[in-house]
């Protein structure tokens, strides 16, 4: 009798596994197209529509989205998960996967992102278990497009006129092209040192481009005669509300 129950269950386990399993063609996915994006607090992010029609035998159980936001060189920038407890037959529900990240901690991480454009990678892992008892797990891998906020930095040759008997006013041309998906609004600081590292003069302006347009403007200030050499170099630094980066050292002559 023993040997007739065991024989039952295996029969029942194997049968209940197949069902489970193949229950799986008739539960409908539906991931809608990505979107990125900024919120009020200058965070970037990630979201994704789900959509979830269970048409199969079994309760689904344990329904995970991971997702994993990766740098060029690999390094996790940001991750999140959503959990759904449980997905009934003959439930259909709909829920969003968002994933955020500090922009200002993303440019201090790796320059690449404030100057060039380049592309975030997202690992998409889903779980879930049919009849809550059997594990299934997929995941895949893509891209989205990155654009640098201060794409093609430049500053141009420091242009000098007499302010006086002592002084120099020095104006230097100032350029580069948002590409990124919001709009930058901050302030450009220039330091000046000759080409001995000797500190010669300080300059800053205001700035701002809308997402997907140019800035060309102009940083004025005044500096002392003697001290002054025809190269150096300027440290300059960006402040936003979004994002502070700097110094970083231009040469100029």
């Amino acid at each position: 009798m023993i040997g007739i129950a065991t024989t039952f269950f295996w029969i029942f386990l194997i049968a209940f596994a197949v069902t489970a399993v193949y229950s799986l063609k008739d539960v409908q996915f539906d991931f809608g197209e990505p979107q990125t994006g900024t919120t009020a607090d200058n965070r970037l992010f990630f979201s994704m529509p789900i959509k979830i029609f269970n048409r199969g035998f079994y309760d689904i159980g344990y329904f995970n989205v991971t997702s994993q936001i990766t740098s060029g060189d690999g390094a996790i920038v940001a991750s999140g998960t959503t959990f759904v407890p449980v997905i009934r037959k003959g439930e259909e529900i709909t829920t969003s996967h968002m994933v955020t990240v500090s922009i200002g901690d993303l440019l201090q991480s790796n320059r690449n992102y404030l100057f060039n454009n380049t592309e975030l990678r997202i690992c998409e892992s889903v779980g879930m278990r049919v009849a809550e008892m059997i594990p299934v797990q997929a995941s895949t891998n893509f891209s989205v497009p990155w654009g640098a906020p201060l794409y093609g930095f430049a500053l141009g040759a420091p242009e000098y006129s007499t302010y006086n008997v002592t002084h120099l006013r020095v104006v230097v041309p100032v350029s580069f092209e948002n590409h990124s998906f919001f709009d930058l609004a901050g302030t450009v600081q220039l330091r000046m040192f000759n080409s001995t590292g000797v500190y010669a003069g300080f300059g800053q302006t205001s700035v701002g481009a809308r997402q997907g347009s140019s800035y060309d403007g102009l940083v004025e200030f005044y500096v002392g005669a003697s001290g002054l050499t025809r190269s150096g170099s300027f440290e300059v630094s960006f402040l936003s509300s979004v994002f502070n980066y700097g110094p970083w050292v231009i040469p100029y002559g």
